[in-house]
């Protein structure tokens, strides 16, 4: 029998939990751990909440999940309530499929301002993520600044430029829906280093802003290259530059109707964070004007500020450590040769390569590691032991007092959440762990 520890149960885990019951059947038990008490990582609390046919790929996870040989153990935290030594002699194979929860740093002076946040933090507040629901943004000023030239700068646009109407339908978390509801912004900037031909938008996300009933996008048409430039481009990102021609050609009366901008500001690169020092809240993001050259963003040395109330930076994301399991700084992601770390211990989807690809992207990652594990097999690097697997984690948990929570625990507190659903809202998330151990009775 094959004991494996996967740790993290969002997409990249449990395509790997799902290509292991492949290759070994009813020869392997499976656990999928997470620190929360609930399961799918970034479908529940990084998928846009209006994005709910996107978050339906969590019934596949859980046919996996509900299968004899797969175990999900929540509430259950690496670092803390058990250390990775101990995980890898309790399992034949663990693997680390944590994903990449926290924000890039710009780096740059003033970010450390009032009203500065990350797109980890700020779309993890408004999907009602534990570490996140009370991070209380002001949305009190006129102006917001979104760093950022891929889709959750759009999501982070498009949240903040929604009405209560179109939220019909989706799981956003109460208090962050008062608090929009409630907002003053005016004027959302969306900030990118480089021109319409090196965003990183697709076109269905880029067309959505297009159909909001109270904001309307703005591109400069200065901005573009020649037409028969779009030719070059590959088909997807093609699509995204037409929809950006179409913004930019929209007539003058159009934008007036609706009392919020999306603006588009390219080539501009901030340089740094201008605030009210007294009150250290943010006020202006400064940006360097640039020019691409060979793809790359380089300054002209004129620079200006782009008000700014509010700020969310979207420049990509880095896994948390683990202490003693290598790390690549630079990366911001585990030091692993395609998923190996060392023998017996691995990585994969943003763990492994970085947050890069689609949720789709996990399943041949997933599948792939796999096939890496049954090859380390067969050449001895894994080793076939008598290790306890489930077995020894509970016993260890037993003797820890740790609280763990199983899938059908997790099946009541979905419930709960249902049940406590506004109108129209498939749920309405427990933002703290308290209350989701909680809902899931004795």
């Amino acid at each position: 029998m094959r004991h494996i520890a996967i740790v993290g149960s969002g997409p990249a885990g449990y395509y790997t939990a799902e290509a292991a019951q492949k290759a070994w059947g009813d020869d392997v038990r499976i656990d999928v751990i997470d620190s929360l008490p609930v399961p799918y990582g970034l479908i529940r609390t990084g998928v846009a909440p209006d994005h709910q046919s996107i978050k339906g790929v969590a019934r596949r996870y859980e046919k996996t999940a509900l299968t004899p040989n797969v175990r999900f153990v929540g509430n259950l935290t690496l670092g803390r309530d058990l250390q990775i030594d101990e995980l890898r002699d309790l399992y034949d194979v663990v693997v680390l499929a944590t994903g990449a929860p926290n924000d890039r740093m710009l780096g740059l002076a003033g970010e450390d301002l009032g009203n500065v946040f990350g797109s980890a933090a700020f779309v993890g507040w408004y999907n009602g993520h534990p570490q996140f629901a009370d991070l209380d943004p002001d949305l009190s000023g006129r102006h917001a600044a979104v760093i950022g030239m891929g889709n959750v700068a759009l999501d982070v646009a498009r949240i903040l430029a929604k009405t209560q109407a179109e939220f019909d339908g989706a799981d956003i978390v109460d208090h962050a829906l008062r608090a929009l509801i409630a907002s003053k912004v005016e004027t959302i900037t969306i900030i990118g280093r480089r021109g319409p031909h090196q965003i990183s938008m697709t076109p269905k996300e880029l067309a959505e802003l297009g159909q909001l009933e109270r904001a309307v996008p703005y591109v400069d048409p200065d901005d573009f290259p020649d037409e028969g430039d779009d030719a070059m481009l590959e088909p997807g990102l093609r699509k995204s530059v037409t929809l950006l021609r179409d913004y930019a050609a929209a007539p003058h009366h159009i934008r007036a109707e609706k009392p919020i901008a999306i603006e588009f500001d390219m080539f501009a690169s901030p340089v740094a964070f201008r605030g009210d020092h007294g009150r250290k809240v943010v006020s202006g993001v400064e940006v360097e004007r640039t020019q691409v050259i060979e793809g790359r963003a380089v300054g002209t040395g004129e620079t200006y500020v782009v008000p700014a109330d509010l700020v969310v930076t979207c420049i990509g994301y880095r896994t948390s450590p683990i202490p003693g399991v290598p790390f690549d700084e630079r990366m911001g992601r585990f030091a692993n040769d395609t998923g190996r770390i060392l023998p017996g211990l691995y990585c994969v989807g943003w763990a492994r390569r970085g947050p890069t690809g689609t949720i789709g992207t996990n399943r041949p990652d997933g599948y792939a590691l796999v096939d890496l594990i049954v090859e380390d097999i067969a050449s001895g690097l894994v080793g076939r032991s008598k290790r306890s697997g489930r077995d020894g984690l509970d016993a260890l948990a037993k003797d820890r007092e740790l609280e763990l929570v199983t899938f059908q625990d997790w099946k009541k507190i979905e419930e709960a959440e249902a049940a406590a659903a506004r109108d129209g809202a498939p749920r309405e998330k427990f933002v703290d762990i308290e209350s989701m151990i909680a809902a899931r009775g004795d």
